[in-house]
């Protein structure tokens, strides 16, 4: 099996090859160095040129705020680029992996989101994502869209690593408490990952740590494992007003997984835990 892993540079990409490369897979990554993904062009050419089995595509425009701005940018590349891609693994016959987000859903009430729950996206970010499964569906049978949220891991900014950075100058950080939803360390997303490309169990699913927490319980979570005195007051989300909607309810259902044999992801509080010390040896 041959795996091509677009976003390498990014949190996820740099993980999944990673696990890929443990496991003895072969594969590739690339970056916007390599292509740009709307370039179709230079795409098919570079894609085409490795012949994958397998495309990751976790690749995307993640800037949520700027994306209410530049809306048409965001859409070429989380839509536009991946029916790029999808397009490519159709002509190739490979499986294709698509990240989307729970930004697809409209983010009220408080019920987990199933995987076939109505969409409807609350920003610009959301659509786009949203769109782009919406072509991988269209175009493939192969396919796996798995939806993800609140990610972090060693190669990128995170939430964790902000949360760290103000620590050092800070004894009290306000931090929201009506947005609920699940972390994601890409570490364990990207064994589950491994596990879905070598798998013929296509189909959308959901993809985050076990357990469900608000932005304020997280931080003091980060704060108490990594042994800091900062102190986490609670606020609305009004007290942080930004360009894009944010949704209040991130929660999503495993039950996609677990109808198809594959292994849940840890608690997000043994993940915390794990990336501390996985930053700590980073140094």
């Amino acid at each position: 099996m041959k795996v091509l892993v677009t976003g390498v540079t990014g949190q996820l990409g740099h993980d999944c090859v990673e696990e890929l490369q443990r496991r003895g897979i072969e594969c590739r990554g690339v970056s916007s160095k390599d292509f740009s993904l709307t370039d179709a062009a230079k795409a098919r050419e570079v894609v085409t040129a490795y012949a994958p089995d397998v495309v990751m595509h976790c690749a995307a425009w993640t800037a949520v705020d700027k994306a209410e701005s530049e809306r048409e940018t965001c859409e070429e590349v989380n839509a536009g680029g991946t029916r790029i891609m999808a397009e490519i693994c159709r002509d190739l016959g490979a499986k294709m992996i698509y990240i989307s987000t729970d930004y697809v859903f409209p983010g009220t009430g408080t019920e987990p989101w199933q995987t076939d729950s109505p969409k409807a996206p609350c920003n610009a970010y959301g659509a786009s994502k949203l769109h782009g499964e919406q072509a991988v569906q269209e175009l493939l049978d192969q396919y796996f869209i798995v939806r993800i949220s609140w990610v972090f891991g060693i190669n990128g900014k995170n939430f964790i690593r902000t949360m760290l950075r103000l620590s050092e100058n800070h004894d009290k950080l306000t931090v929201v408490d009506d947005q609920v939803g699940s972390p994601t360390y890409t570490r364990d997303l990207a064994v589950l990952l491994a596990d879905m490309a070598a798998s013929d169990k296509y189909g959308v699913y959901h993809a985050t740590n076990e357990g469900y927490c608000s932005w304020a319980e997280f931080a003091a979570e980060i704060f108490r494992q990594a042994g800091k005195a900062t102190v986490v007051e609670p606020v609305p989300s009004t007290a942080y007003p930004t360009p894009a909607v944010r949704p209040k309810n991130s929660r999503m259902s495993k039950a996609g997984l677990d109808a198809a044999g594959f292994h849940r992801l840890p608690a997000w509080q043994d993940a915390v835990g794990r990336y501390l010390q996985e930053l700590s040896n980073e140094g």
